[in-house]
């Protein structure tokens, strides 16, 4: 499994980008989102990754984001859903704007990413409707994650561990508001997993 890919852009195309790490380029499927954060080619970047092995070959996805990651993966856990549309999604709507729409039945927000019809999007809403979390715990993770974010990688830390993405993002989210920005990933995984144990 690639979680993670730490190297040099190479370039960006409309879906996509080419990241060399140590001499070996890796494509890259990601949303426009993401895309637009990665900055010019000839960069250092860091990018979550989640790749996807299938009968016609594998297909690595990036994100700017642990939530982002997370937000991909409930996502693909629909029917009808797969990789290229949840990044159709992502590029629409950040994974705040996602869990806003979903807890709100708002398929018409997600029906306006490219090919996602009224039928697919009242699914998506249907099957995601309490598992995106509320909007605004979600928010530390819909942002891009900064390098080594601590709050990023708490939610990794949790997620690991098998917590639900609503589960590690309130937690991470009261920790973080409790402990303060200048909190350890040790202090910060600490207290989190104590919240979400209650």
């Amino acid at each position: 499994m690639i979680a993670r890919l730490a190297g040099k852009l190479v370039e960006t195309s409309a879906d996509g980008a080419i990241i060399d790490v140590q001499g070996v380029g890796y494509q890259v499927q990601a949303s426009g989102r993401t895309l637009d954060a990665l900055g010019p080619a000839g960069g250092d970047v860091v990018i979550l990754t989640e790749l996807q092995v299938r009968e016609d070959g594998w297909t690595l996805f990036g994100f700017g984001s642990a939530g982002e990651r997370e937000t991909f993966r409930a996502l693909t856990s629909v029917q009808g859903v797969g990789g290229r549309v949840a990044l159709a999604i992502l590029s629409v709507l950040d994974p705040v704007e996602l869990a806003t729409a979903v807890s709100h039945g708002d398929k018409a927000m997600v029906a306006r990413a490219n090919g996602v019809g009224p039928k697919l999007a009242q699914r998506i809403v249907n099957e995601l409707a309490g598992k995106l979390g509320a909007p605004a715990l979600a928010g530390s993770a819909g942002a891009p994650a900064p390098r080594g974010g601590v709050a990023a990688d708490a939610l990794s830390a949790l997620a690991n561990l098998g917590f639900k993405p609503a589960e590690a993002n309130a937690a991470v989210a009261a920790a973080n508001d409790e402990l303060g920005p200048e909190a350890s990933l040790d202090a910060l995984v600490r207290l989190a997993l104590r919240k979400a144990a209650k």
